[in-house]
């Protein structure tokens, strides 16, 4: 019996919720979601911390985290972001992908679902 590898393919893995919703509630997508995930996988490439062993940006489809849009969370520590702007992406990058220090100004407060 093999066991499971002690790391993960990537060292953290960010996830953009860019759900839009037609109904009127509220939804990522709403607040230029596409942009930041854009935004966040140029500034990866830029810092060399793209591929294996290091960073992987990617979408997602609902997070369920509605109300704290827009919503970004990084595994594998679990930690939720809500951003405002490309300079809290920036933030995001240099201090959690990169150095692995959680932004806590940013952390979506634990109450907030959708």
């Amino acid at each position: 019996m093999s066991s499971a590898p002690s790391s993960s393919y990537y060292q953290r893995h960010i996830f953009f919720c860019l759900n839009q919703r037609e109904n009127g509630e509220a939804s990522c997508g709403d607040h230029d979601a596409q942009a930041a995930f854009d935004h966040c996988k140029t500034r990866v490439k830029q810092a060399g911390l793209a591929g294996p062993g290091k960073v992987r940006v990617n979408k997602a489809g609902c997070l369920d985290r509605c109300a704290g849009g827009p919503i970004a969370v990084v595994y594998p520590e679990a930690v939720w972001y809500s951003y405002v702007d490309a300079s809290d992406i920036d933030e995001i990058v240099e201090s959690h992908l990169r150095d692995g220090k959680v932004v806590e100004r940013l952390l979506t407060p634990p109450d907030v679902g959708r």
